[in-house]
């Protein structure tokens, strides 16, 4: 298998196997002989410190440390071992910012449906400090700032059969890998569905074939801010033993755990407050 990212604005895409894509060879980076970089961050921490990073400095992501990112998202497992995702990973090439511009027009329509839908506005929404306000700001500046941000992937689905609901399991774990490899490596990204909005538009700039699933939209960065703690419900009210809504007795927070009530109401608490957005 070889393996060679070209730094050249008209390649957008980092291929993994097959035909080299044409580029000069001043512009290639061999990287076959090189190892992947050390990880500093354990594997449970950052699982539990992986949040969505809406926030990037203009900074680029090299091409070797864009080789060890895709390279751990493809080490995901999927049906049969059957490997049916690929990935367009698009930087500062002219499909790249184009693609860039149309996702972020939609996000910008996505947002402000939501943000209005939502109340984002009303309620704990107008009080600054308040959880559900600093998200509102969040995704302002990430709609905003959308095709500033230095990567854009947008993993993809080759599918071998009919569709059906279970198929997401053979694309969304190497989505969670790629996210979990950035953010060993120092950067952060955020998952949307915005792609879908214009997904005719993206079919025909990046040429993407008749029966490949669109599944995500993944931007990545170097953080403006930083990685932490990620806020869940109690592990109590998210895991059942016997029978659902019974929390066994081991099913408690470590020590400093923070909790959020996004989500769901919980039908045990009556508790209708949210937070929204992914974190």
């Amino acid at each position: 298998m070889w393996l060679r990212l070209c730094r050249s604005a008209a390649v957008d895409v980092t291929q993994v196997s097959g035909s080299a894509p044409p580029c000069d060879d001043h512009a290639v980076t061999d990287l076959a002989d090189r190892p992947l970089h050390e990880d500093s961050v354990g594997l449970l921490a950052g699982l539990c410190t992986t949040r969505a990073i809406r926030r990037y400095r203009d900074d680029p992501i090299p091409p070797d440390d864009l080789r060890d990112i895709l390279f751990a998202a493809t080490r995901a497992p999927s049906g049969s071992n059957r490997q049916p995702f690929r990935f367009l990973v698009l930087t500062d090439g002219p499909n790249a910012r184009e693609a860039k511009r149309l996702i972020g027009d939609a996000g910008r329509r996505a947002w402000s449906a939501k943000r209005a839908a939502d109340g984002y506005d009303r309620g704990s929404g107008a009080e600054p400090t308040s959880p559900k306000a600093r998200m509102a700001r969040s995704m302002e500046h990430y709609v905003e700032h959308f095709a500033d941000a230095p990567v854009l992937v947008l993993p993809c689905l080759v599918r071998y059969r009919e569709a059906s609901s279970f198929e997401g399991a053979s694309i969304y774990p190497a989505c969670q890998n790629l996210l979990l490899a950035a953010r060993a490596l120092g950067y952060g990204g955020v998952l949307t569905g915005w792609h879908a909005l214009v997904e005719p538009q993206l079919r025909a700039l990046l040429r993407v074939p008749d029966g490949v699933h669109m599944a995500a939209t993944i931007t990545l960065g170097k953080p403006e801010g930083a990685h932490g703690p990620v806020r869940r419900r109690p592990l109590g009210e998210l895991v059942f033993g016997d029978r659902w809504g019974d929390a066994p007795r081991w099913a408690v927070d470590p020590p400093g755990t923070r909790h959020t009530s996004a989500g769901p109401p919980n039908a045990n608490t009556n508790d209708h407050t949210t937070t929204g957005g992914r974190r």
